[in-house]
């Protein structure tokens, strides 16, 4: 007989044979022994934990005579076939593959026949959630009542997909992801049935590497024992994961956390060079900083996650470790994720990373002690740190920033003979000599509150009218400011905004949206979210005289007269934040 995949010949045949579902099991087999059988059942779940497996153990000890507190006995011609999928009076259908309404016609016509050999004619439809509206509708009758020798048993790993009408109608059972110690547990008692040698970290790195599938736990099973020449060992099976060694995890996360760059790109190019995946990579790092930050607040946690293997070293670093720099680790190494998925180039960006996380490690790790002045400089308070001087730092920005406000409410308008003042120099930061100042400022000069709030209410309507493509890329985006003669987009994402800048048949829908909308086809500029501030700064500032000049009166006013600089700001950002920073 050909080869049979590890999970196909351990399959469950029993209830107590499944791992990881007690209560559902539990639950089943009461209901068989009290005879409180119901015409429909959901099992809904994720992948690899037992649904179809169930279902199968269902159908036959429903229909064994010989079973014994609800489970089937497996030895009698129903319980053999029924294994076998020999059982016409057990029909699994595969719903992916006959999802219309002529399929689900088929069986409301043949459910009315009496089963030919068991006792109950099972329908098992796998994969549910992909029936056609048209098919739950033509199943909705036949599944509510049912004759009294029929029941359905419907699978998915997505029951949100099914209506509300078809759910309820069901009995419903939601399977859980099995836990690593289970699936330890059943591939141990499978290498000792089969008497295969193996490692108990490489099983452990397996049942971890499954994420709480059985089947796929059973799936990478197979594929060490074909590596490995029928032995399990730590080597092939982080080969055949793809995972890299808790020790060298360790020292990656120790060197960028020392700051030390250096020495963490050449870990990182060993990591690379053993052929390891970039994004399983990120994602061990991730679960590495997680279960850092969940031992500082539940150790036991953790080791029940890790079976009992936390080393000294890992529970020395969780207590030298601060919980605010896991947390500027873990957001960097989320956002590098989501990047990666768009590039073919995924080692750039792990090197990217590599120096990033160094620098959290140096901000965040900078101590007094680290940091001591000369001995000739005068020695800083002993009470100050770190975090200290950064408050220190900010508070005396917002002092600046406050004495600049006041002064420029407090300035005398300039008088008609005084000397015209040279306009001071645009400073531009890198990321902004790429945006189009000379399409931006004229429309901040003509730029007004009540044309942005028009742009503001038509905003989500005009995205919905974008393709799905288009929708995509302007999802994170939104107008900073609009007049007649343009509209200023902002994004969150210099990706994306780079995308949409090049992207001129996007543009054109943009325009050709605001014509249907508001009437005016209004030329569209973007601009990165993190450069806006710094466009609004430099523009009020280089435009301060000319705004001045343009708020003077030729007779002195009774009452002071508002700074136009602050009316410009107040009409082009809005009242309430130039309010807050006057304050």
């Amino acid at each position: 007989m050909a080869y049979q995949a590890l999970y196909r010949v351990w399959r469950p045949q029993r209830f107590d044979d499944m791992i990881g579902q007690e209560v559902i099991t539990r639950t089943l087999k009461n209901a068989i022994t009290t005879n409180q059988i119901s015409h429909a059942y959901l099992f809904a779940g994720p992948r690899g934990t037992g649904k179809t497996s169930a279902a199968k153990i269902f159908a036959k000890a429903i229909n064994c005579h010989h079973q014994v507190d609800g489970e089937p006995c497996n030895e009698c011609e129903t319980c053999k076939a029924i294994t076998d999928g020999t059982l016409n009076d057990v029909i699994e259908i595969d719903a992916a593959s006959n999802n219309g309404v002529e399929e689900i016609r088929d069986i409301r016509d043949k459910v009315k026949y009496a089963p030919t050999v068991a006792d109950y004619k099972v329908y098992i439809i796998d994969e549910v959630h992909m029936l056609s509206t048209g098919a739950f509708n033509a199943l909705l009758k036949t599944l509510e009542e049912p004759p009294a020798n029929v029941i359905f048993i419907l699978a998915t790993t997505e029951p949100h997909k099914i209506p509300a009408t078809i759910i309820s109608r069901t009995q419903r059972f939601d399977f859980k992801r099995i836990a690593a110690n289970d699936s330890y547990d059943r591939m141990s008692y499978i290498l000792k049935q089969k008497g295969v040698t193996y490692d108990d970290q490489a099983v452990k790195v397996i049942a971890k590497a499954a994420e709480g599938g059985m089947r796929d736990a059973l799936s990478i099973l197979d594929q060490a024992l074909s590596f490995g020449d029928n032995e399990i060992t730590l080597d092939n099976a982080l080969l055949v994961t793809g995972s890299v060694t808790h020790e060298l995890l360790a020292t990656y996360v120790t060197q960028v956390l020392s700051g030390d760059t250096k020495a963490a790109l050449a870990s990182l190019q060993s990591v690379l060079e053993a052929g390891k995946d970039a994004e399983r990579f990120t994602e061990d790092l991730i679960g590495y900083d997680r279960d850092l930050l969940l031992y500082q607040q539940a150790p036991q946690m953790v080791e029940e996650a890790e079976m009992g293997s936390v080393s000294a070293d890992f529970q020395a670093l969780a207590k030298q470790t601060p919980a605010q720099t896991m947390y500027a680790m873990i957001n960097e190494l989320n956002a590098i994720q989501q990047q990666m998925r768009f590039t073919t180039h995924p080692d750039v960006y792990l090197e990217i990373l590599t120096i990033k996380l160094a620098e959290i490690g140096r901000q965040q790790g900078a101590t007094p002690a680290a940091t001591a002045p000369a001995p000739n400089a005068e020695a800083p308070a002993p009470a100050q740190t770190a975090g200290s001087t950064e408050v220190h730092e900010l508070q005396h920005e917002i002092d600046q920033l406050r004495s600049a406000v006041k002064h420029l409410e407090q300035a005398p308008a300039a008088s008609a003979a005084a000397p015209a003042k040279a306009k001071p120099r645009v400073t531009k930061s890198p990321a902004a000599k790429e945006v189009n100042l000379a399409k931006i400022y004229p429309v901040l000069g003509s730029a007004t509150r009540e044309k942005l709030n028009q742009l503001q209410e038509v905003w989500p309507d005009l995205l919905n009218s974008l393709t799905v493509t288009q929708r995509a890329v302007m999802k994170v985006s939104q107008p900073v400011a609009a007049a007649n003669s343009g509209v200023i987009v902002a994004f969150d994402y210099s990706f994306l905004y780079q995308r949409a800048t090049t992207d001129h048949e996007l543009t054109d829908a943009l325009e050709n949206g605001l014509d249907r909308m508001i009437g005016s086809a209004l030329p569209v500029v973007f601009v990165p979210k993190d450069e806006w501030p710094v466009i609004r700064k430099n523009y009020l500032t280089a435009h301060k005289d000319e705004l001045q000049t343009n708020g003077d009166s030729a007779a002195a006013p009774a009452k002071p007269a508002p700074n136009p600089v602050v009316t410009k700001a107040e009409e082009l950002f809005g009242k309430d934040i130039v309010d807050v920073k006057q304050d």
